[in-house]
C-alpha cells in the first residue's frame, strides 16, 4: 500500500513541476502575442485569445467534475467500509484506525489528482502547440 501512495504522490508532484514549466511558458507567450497584436488583433490573434478563456472555463469543468466522480466513488468506498468490518468479523481497534487514516489520506491524493491532471493535460497540451508556433 504504500508504494501506491507514493507513487500517486509522486505522480502528483511530477503533474505539479509540469505545470510549473509549461504555464509560464504558455502565459509569456500569450502576453507576447497581446503585446505585439496591439489594439488591434488579427483573426489569428482573437482566435488565441477566444481559446484563451474557453479553455480555462472548460479545464476548469473538467477537473470539477472529474473531482466530484472521484468523491463519489470514494464516499461509496467508505459506505460500504462498516459493512465489511461487520462481514468479516474484524473487530475496531487502533489498528482499524490507522487503516482508516491511511484511507482518507489515498482518498484526498486520488481526489486531488483527478482534479489536477485535466488542468496539467491542457496546459502541457499549449505548451506544446504554442512552442511550434500554431
Amino acid at each position: 500500500m504504500t508504494s501506491r501512495r507514493n507513487r500517486r504522490s509522486h505522480a502528483l508532484a511530477a503533474q505539479g513541476i509540469g505545470l510549473g514549466f509549461a504555464v509560464p511558458q504558455v502565459l509569456a507567450h500569450r502576453l507576447m502575442r497581446m503585446a505585439l497584436a496591439g489594439s488591434s488583433p488579427s483573426r489569428r490573434d482573437r482566435s488565441e485569445f477566444y481559446l484563451m478563456g474557453f479553455e480555462k472555463i472548460a479545464a476548469f469543468y473538467e477537473s470539477w467534475t472529474a473531482m466530484s466522480i472521484e468523491m463519489l466513488r470514494v464516499n461509496l468506498e467508505y459506505c460500504l467500509l462498516p459493512a465489511q468490518y461487520f462481514w468479516q468479523g474484524l473487530p475496531v481497534t487502533g489498528r482499524s484506525s490507522r487503516a482508516a487514516a491511511a484511507h482518507f489520506q489515498r482518498a484526498a491524493l486520488a481526489v486531488l489528482g483527478a482534479g489536477v491532471a485535466p488542468i496539467h493535460r491542457r496546459a502541457v497540451a499549449n505548451a506544446k502547440r504554442l512552442s511550434r508556433g500554431q
